[in-house]
């Protein structure tokens, strides 16, 4: 049985001499939702006499608009008289974002899997299940449901759900034809006595988390496909499915 260092030698061969292609495409999966934390975000800070307002992407502040003249001044006035506007434009885009990032992310797995695999790697790979979107769509949802559901008991529990359904992208990527309920409960059935592994495996990357942080974030750049090709190489194990890295040349 493999541990995490394992999985992340298995990376680290998968990307040599396909850094950059992996960097791209971790960075574009990000942007686009297949990653959380990387999308369109809209933000209004009213506090004390300061309001302003953020554009950010992929965790970054690419506009900001703000005063320290309050909502008396010229741009606070500007800014709440947009608040409609805004809510309704965030609403919008929270629903393409989420779509959009099912079947990205679903795309993505299946480029890591490729890349553990020692197959062509290509960007075209993350928008492979764009047919799919409707089965991506309804996973994620799902997903974010059930997690949601369990983290009201307590969050240790939302935190294991998170972990039992994590292989759900994986198991569509190579199961296209699965509805989302059942990709879930592959995912479910699949994680059952591995969740914990899963954890060591994210655990052992805190320190180049910690690392990434005293870079702004740039360092996120490389950890991101480092991570999620180790994931994919997790995946490949818990499945069953070695076998097919094997063929094309895993150690």
């Amino acid at each position: 049985m493999k541990i995490a260092e394992d999985f992340r030698r298995i990376a680290r061969n998968a990307l040599t001499n396909k850094w950059f292609i992996a960097v791209a495409v971790g960075l574009v999966a990000s942007i686009l939702g297949g990653i959380s934390g990387g999308g369109p975000e809209f933000k209004v800070n009213i506090d004390g006499s300061n309001i302003s307002m953020n554009f950010n992407v992929a965790g970054q502040t690419i506009k900001s608009i703000g005063t320290n003249g309050g909502v008396d001044s010229e741009v606070g006035m500007f800014i709440l008289a947009s608040l409609p506007i805004i809510i309704i434009a965030s609403l919008f885009a929270a629903v393409i974002y989420f779509v959009l990032g099912g079947f990205i992310g679903v795309g993505y797995a299946k480029f890591n899997l490729n890349l553990v695999d020692k197959k062509n790697a290509a960007f075209e790979t993350l928008f492979e299940y764009f047919s799919r979107w409707k089965t991506t769509t309804i996973a994620r949802l799902l997903r974010a449901l059930y997690v949601f559901l369990w983290s009201l008991l307590f969050i240790i529990p939302g935190i294991v759900a998170g972990f039992s359904y994590a292989m759900t992208d994986y198991i569509l990527a190579e199961n296209p034809e699965m509805s989302a309920s059942e990709a879930i409960s592959r995912s479910k059935e699949m994680m059952e006595g591995n969740r914990l592994r899963l954890f060591c495996l994210e655990f052992s990357f805190i320190g180049w988390s910690i690392l990434c942080a005293f870079t702004m974030g740039i360092g996120n750049l490389w950890l991101t496909p480092y991570r999620q090709a180790a994931t994919a190489a997790f995946y490949r194990e818990v499945s069953g499915t070695e076998h097919r890295a094997y063929d094309n040349g895993w150690e």
